[in-house]
């Protein structure tokens, strides 16, 4: 491997970042973490159970650095994911094999969200409502990577019209961090302001257990991420994710 300073267990690791929300967010089980810096970055690697073999903050070309040394010498192999500093694609590509690349940008509030109208509509959903929780992803968003029963999941949120659920979104908060994940609409509701007022309801609702809620969106859904500013979602953490071929 490259010079790098070693960095062992979570504390360390959160240290070294400042307490950064997406580290915070990511290092969540904590004591297995190790990690290093070097000019500028900070990363990580986790057990294979914590999901992405690794992660980094900092200067984007000394972690792509790092993290090609790790994959030449075996520590990193084909078919784990890796969260980089934003690095433009040809650049990751250059040096990496890549089965995908996604880039994405890290979102969170440190404060509740301004009142939306029908927020009072979203309710905490349970077991019962897991079939209609499955017919509602697999119509509206079927390129989910989580479904009812999924571990990952601390609760599921929703909004229903009657006795149809119209809308839902994941809570998947881990470690000190509130994170929602799998907001979706049923498209013949959208544009009605569902979006807002889950997002709203799930921020408010996790603000009763976390002092920063957190979120990922891709680049180019230029709606929800205006929708995410006007509600609060000001810090930003431009990412890139790197799957190993």
């Amino acid at each position: 491997m490259i010079t790098a300073d070693q960095i062992l267990g979570r504390d360390a690791l959160l240290a070294a970042t400042g307490h950064h929300p997406y580290a915070r967010n990511a290092l969540w089980g904590g004591h297995e973490a190790r990690g290093w810096r070097r000019d500028g970055a900070v990363g990580w690697l986790l057990p294979p159970e914590q999901g992405p073999a690794g992660g980094a903050l900092g200067a984007a070309g000394e972690a792509l650095d790092v993290f090609v040394s790790l994959v030449g010498d075996g520590t990193l192999h084909a078919g784990q994911w890796l969260h980089l500093p934003r690095t433009a694609p040809e650049e990751v590509a250059g040096r990496l094999t890549v089965a995908r690349l996604d880039e994405w940008d890290f979102l969170w509030t440190t404060t509740p969200p301004p009142p939306q109208p029908e927020e009072e509509r979203v309710v905490r959903l349970t077991e019962a409502d897991h079939p209609a929780l499955a017919a509602l992803i697999e119509e509206s968003f079927p390129t989910s990577t989580s479904r009812p029963g999924d571990p990952r999941v601390v609760d599921w949120y929703g909004i229903r019209d009657g006795d149809r659920l119209v809308a839902c979104g994941e809570d998947r908060s881990r470690g000190d961090i509130g994170f929602l994940a799998g907001l979706t609409v049923a498209p013949d509701r959208r544009g009605r302001g569902l979006g807002a007022a889950l997002t709203a309801g799930m921020t408010r609702a996790l603000f009763a257990r976390y002092d920063h809620v957190a979120l990922g969106v891709f680049t180019d859904n230029l709606g929800a991420i205006r929708l995410y500013r006007r509600l609060g979602y000001t810090g930003t953490e431009p990412r890139t994710s790197v799957h190993l071929g």
